[in-house]
């Protein structure tokens, strides 16, 4: 870790690591000998995963490789800065490639624009991991996430679900996992602001027209009200009491 980092930011960034390796040991992420597909939206949040996923795999914990992807959905304004980014690669030994795809977003009819694109970046991700022997794919997503997912099923489809750590799909050929569920959102925009990630070169233009926006707002709104209020919604969720429930 670089001298040039003060105590502050040392300990925060070795405090993502470490929840980052507890995640992947409590909730059995990743197993010897796996090829980890990173997912890399370009965010802020994929990078922090992929860092820390860089770093934890020298831990000696498990015996994993990390690769990372970006899907560019050439049809919608949305821009990384793809040069940096191959250059953290790079520095952290990890392969980087990217794909390009239209998602036909003109087209989409009563879809929302964020559906149509994130189905096709997730079917792209999915087919490549599936084509190239990778059988855990891990995307950014945090505790922060994990809460307003709760909050928008159960206010638009009236059902108790959210983002687990870990699911098996396609028959168990894939294992989607999230390596920052136990990171919230300021954890992570702290250390990539240590680590001044790029921001992106064009924001996407659908970005504040989401449930997510709302759901965030009333998150942020609780903590206002009970500053421990993420950490509580987010414990909730394994600390179910049926028999104080409608059957």
């Amino acid at each position: 870790m670089s001298k040039n980092y003060s105590q502050y930011q040392k300990r925060h960034l070795e405090y993502v690591h470490n929840r980052v390796a507890k995640a992947i040991m409590d909730y059995k992420l990743i197993e010897n000998g796996d090829k980890v597909l990173v997912a890399i939206s370009g965010g802020k949040d994929s990078l922090v995963m992929l860092d820390a996923l860089s770093v934890v795999r020298k831990y000696g914990l498990v015996d994993f490789s990390v690769h990372a992807l970006h899907i560019d959905i050439t049809d919608v304004d949305y821009k990384i800065d793809r040069k940096k980014i191959a250059d953290i690669c790079r520095d952290r030994d990890v392969t980087f490639e990217v794909i390009s795809a239209e998602a036909d977003i003109e087209n989409r009819g009563k879809k929302a624009p964020c559906f149509v694109c994130s189905w096709h970046r997730r079917k792209l991700i999915f087919s490549y991991a599936k084509e190239n022997g990778f059988k855990k794919v891990a995307m950014g997503h945090h505790k922060d996430d994990a809460v307003e997912t709760l909050l928008i099923n159960m206010a638009y489809h009236g059902n108790i679900s959210s983002l687990p750590a870990k699911l098996s799909m396609f028959d168990g050929k894939i294992l989607l996992i999230r390596p920052l569920l136990l990171l919230n959102n300021k954890d992570t925009a702290e250390y990539a602001n240590i680590r001044k990630y790029p921001a992106l070169k064009s924001e996407c233009p659908f970005e504040d027209t989401t449930k997510r926006d709302t759901a965030r707002e009333i998150v942020s709104h609780l903590q206002k009200i009970h500053p421990k209020a993420l950490n509580n919604i987010f414990n909730s969720m394994g600390n179910i009491d049926q028999e104080y429930l409608p059957e």
